[in-house]
């Protein structure tokens, strides 16, 4: 019988530091989880306590209500119709607590939908419609080129420039960020789910599909000269200012895949006349710093799925759970 990760207590999801991909992927793999964690830590600096990637967010909390829309392709209890309690957290990658809300580079909004007897959902998203990597050892590349230069304190052109030239998967996402200023706040910006995933209905029927949550506030970015005077801590006070105002909500967009399209390629997009489907809303009504707040507490496994919902061989996806797994068990224990 599979044992999914969300019909385990919270306590033992806590406490997991490894839970290793299937063996046929991870076999294929240049590179573990340790080695990228480490990685980040020499890149970025050990931050005890915190994060080894996406170390600079704000915590939020709020519901959600899945749509009747959705049972087709899915029998996931997400989808009830009842709203949901929700722990979100929206940040900023890479391990740098400081690094300036202005930078353009991707951001992420994770979400923990909490379901009746104990069961949990998690889903881990950026604002750019697809990833920089097609497999982990580009992404272990890219944070290795990153490194500063010690006489520098930045990192150095030319292996920037040596990354980008050998690994051509990298370049949708960096062409994208390039061409699209980032947000003036968390609720101005649609989240991908960068991956493909399958969805399984009552009749055992499965569809691939990828989702995207879509702003009620609306899609919006910086200037340039707003992003040249801007400060570089905003992006919480925004979010934090907005939500006294009332609400804020994103629409939950399902893209139904069919065979042939990509599946285990997060770099790869779809073609744009594929079926969409609203199938739920997002509503977050408060937002507070990550310092002791609930979302801190949390290791956003993307793995951790509700039945109905099940991972592709994407071993990007596959390889994110071990390597969160190593992270979060540093930063429970205070390293």
């Amino acid at each position: 019988m599979l044992i999914k990760r969300s019909d385990l207590p919270i306590w033992l999801l806590s406490g997991m530091l490894v839970f290793a991909a299937p063996l046929s992927i991870a076999a294929e793999q240049t590179v573990t989880a340790d080695q990228a964690i480490s990685a980040l830590e020499r890149t970025f600096g050990v931050h005890k306590g915190e994060r080894r990637n996406h170390t600079k967010g704000t915590c939020a909390a709020g519901e959600f209500v899945g749509f009747p829309e959705a049972r087709a392709y899915t029998r996931s209890a997400l989808f009830s119709g009842k709203p949901v309690p929700v722990v979100a957290r929206f940040s900023m990658p890479g391990g740098n607590p400081n690094v300036p809300d202005t930078a353009k580079i991707p951001r992420g909004m994770a979400l923990e939908f909490r379901l009746p007897g104990g069961k949990l959902q998690h889903m881990t998203m950026l604002n750019t419609p697809m990833f920089g990597a097609a497999t982990p050892q580009t992404f272990v590349d890219d944070i290795v080129a990153k490194k500063p230069d010690p006489a520098t304190g930045k990192p150095d052109p030319e292996k920037i420039k040596a990354f980008k030239a050998s690994h051509p998967d990298s370049l949708p996402q960096a062409e994208f960020l390039a061409s699209h200023n980032p947000p003036p706040s968390w609720a101005n910006s649609s989240y991908f789910s960068i991956h493909t995933f399958k969805f399984v209905n009552r009749e055992k029927n499965t569809t691939i599909v990828r989702w995207r949550f879509v702003p009620q506030d609306g899609e919006k970015r910086m200037s340039d000269d707003e992003l040249k005077s801007s400060p570089p801590d905003f992006l919480e006070k925004n979010l934090i200012d907005r939500i006294k105002q009332g609400p804020v909500r994103w629409d939950m967009i399902l893209t139904i895949g069919v065979p042939g399209d990509p599946e285990n390629n997060p770099t790869l997009l779809w073609p744009a006349d594929r079926k969409e489907v609203k199938i739920g809303t997002l509503t977050i009504f408060s937002a507070t710093p990550r310092k002791g707040a609930e979302c801190e507490k949390i290791n956003f496994d993307p793995l951790v799925m509700t039945d109905g919902i099940e991972p592709t061989n994407d071993p990007v996806l596959l390889f994110r759970s071990p390597a969160y797994a190593i992270s979060f068990g540093k930063r429970i224990n205070g390293n």
